[in-house]
């Protein structure tokens, strides 16, 4: 018999690349949707959909009891629900910290808890590291994160914590790329137009990690079976965004493109205009408060050591091959 395996916030970019690893492994596989979410990739036919009412714990509660009547319990929970941007800043506390709070407690309630529940946390409810002499942030570093994102993800974190003997485990991504996603693809979009903006004039540097290898350390820890841990995940290589600008422009095929340093309280202000528009408007800003803080942190190496020993982590993706492979795919489908 397959073991049986939940990924939430299923239809968006991470999770996509989820179920797809899931299928290939044999998993019976069911996707966490909203019936309004696109199912664009998701559409292999093996896939089972359940869409849970996350806001509403007796509800949940009562959607819980019937899959589990009707399908059995899932052996393994990955729960990649949340948001990154919102329209209401309330909405980060609500969904990213409240709605897991729901769901663990009436997986609890319903005696439905999984061998795992690995949740996708972010590097970003760490807080910011040492900007000074740049040595990377660890576990062990105590958290004090400075966007309203990262302190609803350390607030999700510390409830799992909270659990008695609840089997989660945190994967915590620095900056997540690949297909499909949109955020590094606006950066790459505007590489191809011949312009790279730049925050601050102070030495920067970044970590990525390509979303195949991000689905593999998820897959790692299944099967090494831990639990109550917690995992700082890059490629294990910082960089400069003039490297980064370097391998878009290649793999474009664009020969020059001009670096445009902008400063951090002209990139403060547009961001607080941008937000506050956005929200006349009744939509979520891709530049925003939140993203200025993120932009303008200095330092982004974390130790990833946990991972490598405990889970055997050891990525595949070095930003060459995944900005390669990104562009690739952005070509293919017509938005490069």
């Amino acid at each position: 018999m397959s073991m049986k395996i939940l990924i939430t916030g299923a239809g968006g970019f991470i999770g996509g690349f989820i179920v797809e690893e899931a299928l290939s492994r044999g998993y019976e596989t069911w996707a966490g949707v909203r019936k309004t979410t696109s199912r664009e990739h998701l559409s292999d036919p093996a896939i089972r959909f359940i869409d849970f009412n996350y806001g509403n714990k007796k509800i949940l509660t009562d959607q819980l009891l019937s899959h589990k009547g009707e399908y059995g319990a899932w052996d393994y929970i990955v729960y990649n629900l949340g948001v990154t941007k919102c329209k209401n800043p309330d909405d980060f506390d609500r969904i990213n910290y409240g709605f897991v709070k729901n769901f663990t407690e009436a997986l609890v309630e319903t005696e439905m808890v999984p061998k795992q529940f690995i949740m996708t946390s972010s590097l970003g409810a760490w807080g910011v590291g040492d900007e000074k002499n740049f040595t990377p942030i660890r576990p062990t570093d105590t958290p004090h994160p400075n966007t309203r994102y990262g302190k609803s993800k350390l607030k999700a974190e510390r409830h799992l914590e909270s659990l008695e003997g609840f089997p989660y485990v945190v994967m915590r991504p620095t900056g997540v790329y690949g297909p499909y996603e949109r955020d590094y693809y606006l950066m790459m979009k505007s590489i191809k137009y011949g312009f790279d903006f730049i925050v601050g004039f102070k030495p920067q540097l970044i970590t990525f990690i390509y979303v195949k290898d991000l689905v593999q350390a998820i897959f790692k820890a299944i099967d090494r079976g831990v639990v109550r841990r917690g995992y700082f995940l890059s490629e294990g290589k910082a960089y400069t965004s003039s490297q980064f600008r370097r391998y878009v422009a290649t793999a474009l095929g664009k020969r020059r493109v001009v670096p445009v340093k902008i400063p951090v309280w002209l990139l403060w202000v547009v961001s607080v205009i941008a937000e506050k528009g956005a929200i006349v408007l009744g939509k979520t800003s891709t530049l925003n408060r939140d993203k200025f803080r993120i932009m303008k942190q200095r330092n982004w190496i974390c130790d990833i050591s946990d991972a490598q020993n405990e889970l055997g982590f050891s990525p595949q993706y070095s930003l060459e091959r995944g900005v390669n492979e990104c562009v690739k795919w952005y070509r293919e489908n017509k938005w490069l």
